[in-house]
């Protein structure tokens, strides 16, 4: 067998994780970067993702991160060093509603920690509401926030973009490869095999998402706080469209929290925002029941009435790579010296993107983050420090 090719920086998983942290540690001033995927860049789980994009949360960690991102998205061409660079970006705002209540409360309570840290962010009345949205119905609404520069992007164009930026700095993509292992020497990892190389680096990124936890096991010997689950999207189309320029809707009043943003030109796109089924990490696509179907529309054509009569258009599953407390683990793994990992996005992962490239990046290199990532160790669920959103698992963290 021919030895190890060694690098600086090895990256496992071509999603635009991946990519964007290949991306970041070439132009920090890592030599050799080589990225490993057994697809292609971003045929996995990013090229599932709804691409919403938005800095609303109520875990103060997360809106830093997502407000960075969200910075990268915007001049994204200049983020890249790239004029062709293209996210696929529209911006038409982020409407979150509610009624009385906590969730009402904690809405407020967002859109006030947002602008404390500098985000325009505000509460909205009925009348605003319908303005931004015409086709809103609002009687019985109480809370209405709006994000005016948020919106959505295209995961499998950035993620290309961060892959085609990554290679002219010199990093290089090993596709086609699948990871078997990690190897180690101790306490110490020291690169990766796959099913056609091995390879030796200073540092290795494991951002596999849903595919964490048949790597990291097998070097640890212990069940990683992660779990894969199933998650339905359709779209609907109605005589009255949803326009582009209608914001990504969040209904935290429908008894499963949909969000739903224009797709196409004139389709509406639309999941439910609660906890999915745990399922199989290689579960490339599934049914979507008519049940769910059914409750999901239902809730979309009360909230957007127009879409009552509305027809099924497509639908498809995606996966998230879910933790307890629905937000990632970032950093170093305890015990484990030569390694970094994210996992657990837990349907974030697309939105912050470029800030977790880089701070995976700057960790991997021994540099000092832009973010701290201690809120987003893999100890803090063994701690009782969960990141602990105000609107409960599985809707807006």
């Amino acid at each position: 067998m021919s030895p190890p090719a060694a690098c600086d920086v090895l990256v496992l998983g071509a999603g635009v994780i991946g990519c964007s942290t290949a991306w970041h540690a070439a132009r920090l001033g890592a030599r050799r970067v080589v990225v490993i995927d057994r697809r292609g860049v971003a045929e996995g789980t990013s090229a599932q993702s709804s691409g919403i994009l938005r800095t609303h949360y109520s875990v103060a960690e997360n809106v830093e991160l997502a407000r960075r991102s969200l910075t990268a998205f915007r001049d994204f061409g200049s983020y890249l060093g790239d004029p062709e660079a293209d996210c696929g970006l529209a911006l038409p705002g982020y409407l979150i509603v509610g009624d009385e209540g906590a969730r009402s409360q904690a809405i407020r309570a967002a859109l006030a920690q947002q602008r404390a840290m500098g985000i325009d962010a505000v509460e909205i009345d009925a009348r605003q509401a319908r303005e931004i949205l015409p086709l809103l119905r609002t009687h019985d609404l109480a809370v209405f926030g709006f994000e005016k520069d948020a919106g959505y992007a295209d995961p499998y164009l950035t993620a290309t973009a961060f892959a085609r930026a990554a290679r002219r700095l010199g990093v290089e993509f090993r596709l086609g490869e699948t990871v078997a292992g990690l190897t180690a020497d101790g306490g110490r990892v020291t690169g990766a095999r796959t099913d056609r190389a091995s390879y030796a680096a200073g540092v290795t990124v494991c951002a596999l998402n849903v595919w964490s936890n048949g790597v990291l096991e097998q070097l640890t010997g212990v069940g990683l706080p992660l779990v894969a689950e199933r998650h339905e999207v359709m779209a609907l189309e109605a005589p009255q469209p949803y326009l582009p320029r209608y914001p990504v809707l969040k209904d935290m009043t429908s008894p499963s929290m949909i969000y739903a943003r224009c797709y196409g030109t004139r389709q509406l796109l639309v999941s439910a925002g609660l906890e999915g089924q745990p399922t199989s990490p290689d579960e490339d696509q599934a049914d979507v029941p008519l049940d769910v179907v059914a409750q999901v529309g239902s809730e979309a054509a009360h909230r957007l009435p127009a879409f009552e009569t509305a027809g099924v258009a497509s639908t498809w599953t995606g996966l998230y790579d879910v933790t307890p407390d629905w937000n990632p683990v970032l950093g170093p793994l305890p015990g484990w010296d030569g390694l970094v990992v994210a996992f657990g996005f837990s349907g974030h992962g697309f939105k912050l993107s470029p800030a977790v490239g880089e701070l995976l990046a700057q960790a991997a290199l021994g540099l000092p983050t832009a973010v701290a990532l201690a809120p987003y160790r893999c100890t803090r669920f063994a701690e009782g420090a969960l990141l602990a959103g105000a609107y409960g698992k599985g809707a807006v963290s």
